[in-house]
């Protein structure tokens, strides 16, 4: 299995310094060719281009620095830009969404700052773009994967929250900054937890609207409940997440295109709308930041091409056999195929050799449903995890790799294809109808730690998105 550095950056962090025309001319040359091929409706390589392009230019806007010159933007001795930084996250907040019907709450906090879209990660399942999120690094150095082979549980794993770096939440913790996440997942136990005033984690389930009503609750200094036992926060934390997937989960049972998405967009902007009333009631409002982002987008498939996939392996000469999470292949069984949005293929015993990888990577990628097979090459370049499969194997729109399809349209992400989702950072601290440089989700962490003027995480790969931000503290130019 290859190994990828760990110490490498995309983009160079830290306030813009000029760089003269070679990083001019790659920055823009960059911004051409993302704008070319923004409308991923229009090519189905999209996400698997930009990210290329991304990666090719951090090497020549690198310049040849060291490795570890290029950390995710130290922000050391800077006097913090907002006092509260509200982090909302919306699973499968597929840019698209926000075009469909009218957002007033939303547009109204963009005239405050910017929103645009996010570029995550592969794969671009929920724990491990969340994971990103919560780090700034990549799946290559957080480790958290998802629908794969295990080979030392000899089994196929779902989805974790295992995490081999600190969390926005553990580094603001050791800084001496309080925390409360509402059911954003991926903190529990990685600086937040239950019942603890000063770094609370919370889990109210049911809709937006129930942890929106724990997040007012939280600001407004009532008690909320924290796995049972009462909690009342003694101040106004100075990072608040709350995590809501409603329209990932309609998303997977209708399909992006039903038009309940356009009833539940309305819905989630009106819940935007109840936060951004509770920091007025707070008295926070204009001291405090929002971040708004999704995890990853969202595409309808209805057909799956399942069987074609375990005949071109056949071609090959190996046995194929599709795993679901715990079960272990058969004894005879030569490649273990494991689907989460794409299919993680994974070569057993004697099969796993170079010729034989080459000889199904030849096969599969014949396949007219096939949209991309990814080797070690490409999983190296868009900084995937080390536990996934020798070979990816990533669906055209319309098609799963699974052996049996749905029976109705239904949603679908994992692949490259639904890698962008929304990003919305405004309030104090941020530039009013400014912009951002290609974001990513890696940048997301180191931007909201520059926001409470605080170092990043200890592993983030990304970037501060100095662009977008005031020039000095609070709401000063």
């Amino acid at each position: 299995m290859w190994r990828w550095s760990r110490a490498s950056s995309i983009v160079p962090g830290g306030p813009p310094s000029g760089g003269g025309p070679v990083r001019e001319a790659v920055t823009m040359r960059a911004r051409r060719t993302i704008d070319a091929l923004s409308d991923r409706r229009r090519t189905g390589l999209t996400a698997l281009a930009v990210l290329t392009v991304l990666a090719v230019c951090a090497v020549l806007l690198a310049g040849g620095t060291a490795p570890g010159a290029q950390a995710a933007g130290r922000t050391a001795g800077q006097a913090p830009r907002a006092d509260h930084v509200v982090l909302l996250v919306w699973d499968g907040f597929d840019p698209a969404y926000r075009h469909r019907v009218e957002t007033p709450n939303l547009d109204a906090l963009a005239e405050r700052g910017f929103v645009g879209t996010s570029l995550g990660v592969a794969q671009s399942i929920t724990n491990p773009s969340m994971s990103t999120l919560a780090t700034g690094a990549f799946p290559e150095r957080h480790g958290n994967t998802a629908y794969v082979y295990d080979p030392e549980a000899g089994a196929a794993v779902g989805q974790s929250r295992a995490l081999a770096v600190p969390t926005l939440a553990e580094s603001l913790a050791a800084q001496g900054r309080t925390l409360a996440s509402v059911q954003w997942f991926i903190l529990q136990d990685h600086g937040v937890r239950y019942g603890d005033p000063r770094a609370l984690y919370t889990q109210p389930g049911g809709a937006c609207a129930d942890r929106v009503d724990q997040f007012g609750d939280l600001l407004a200094g009532r008690p909320v409940t924290s796995d049972g036992v009462e909690v009342t926060v003694p101040d106004v934390p100075d990072l608040t997440a709350v995590y809501c997937d409603d329209l990932d989960a309609l998303g997977h049972r209708v399909g992006p295109n039903d038009p309940s998405i356009d009833a539940q967009m309305a819905e989630m902007d009106r819940q935007l709308g109840r936060v951004v009333q509770a920091t007025r009631d707070a008295g926070i409002f204009e001291r405090t930041a929002f971040v708004l982002v999704g995890d990853h987008g969202m595409t309808e498939f209805d057909r799956a091409f399942g069987g074609e996939l375990l005949d071109a392996i056949a071609s090959a000469g190996l046995r194929g056999e599709f795993l679901t999470s715990g079960r272990s292949p058969a004894p005879e069984t030569d490649v273990a195929i494991v689907v989460g949005g794409s299919a993680s293929l994974h070569f057993l015993g004697e099969a796993d050799n170079a010729r034989n990888v080459a000889r199904v990577r030849s096969a599969v990628a014949r396949l007219p449903q096939v949209r991309a097979v990814l080797g070690a090459g490409e999983q190296r370049l868009l900084r995937m995890s080390p536990a996934m499969g020798e070979l990816v194997v990533e669906p055209r729109p319309g098609w799963t790799a699974a052996a049996e399809a749905p029976a109705a349209p239904a949603g679908r992400h994992g692949s490259t294809s639904e890698a962008h989702a929304t990003l919305l950072v405004a309030g104090a601290g941020v530039r009013p109808g400014g912009f951002a440089l290609l974001p990513r989700h890696v940048d997301v962490a180191p931007t909201v730690s520059a926001l409470l003027g605080a170092e990043p995480p200890a592993g983030a790969q990304g970037r501060v998105l100095w662009e977008a931000l005031r020039a000095g503290p609070g709401l000063s130019e």
